[in-house]
């Protein structure tokens, strides 16, 4: 029998890394949003330091656990 291998659709990954990033941050990054532009995933949100926005990028590369890359446009305000 032929082994389906199975890709994440973007939603599925947008998702998980928005879920992955929430947690991380500890809800720190308000208006997050996740979304997948081709090969980047592109951040979105604001929180009041550069820590948070650090934290939010290293959580987004973990969570994405493949090639993409990410692409922080958090404000820090």
């Amino acid at each position: 029998m032929p082994v389906e291998m199975y890709a994440p659709n973007s939603q599925t990954v947008a998702e998980r890394v928005e879920q992955t990033v929430l947690a991380r941050t500890g809800g720190r990054i308000r208006g997050l949003r996740v979304q997948l532009a081709g090969d980047r995933l592109v951040i979105t949100g604001r929180t009041s330091t550069y820590y948070s926005k650090q934290l939010a990028t290293h959580a987004a590369i973990d969570a994405a656990e493949t090639s993409f890359a990410v692409q922080n446009e958090v404000e820090v305000c």
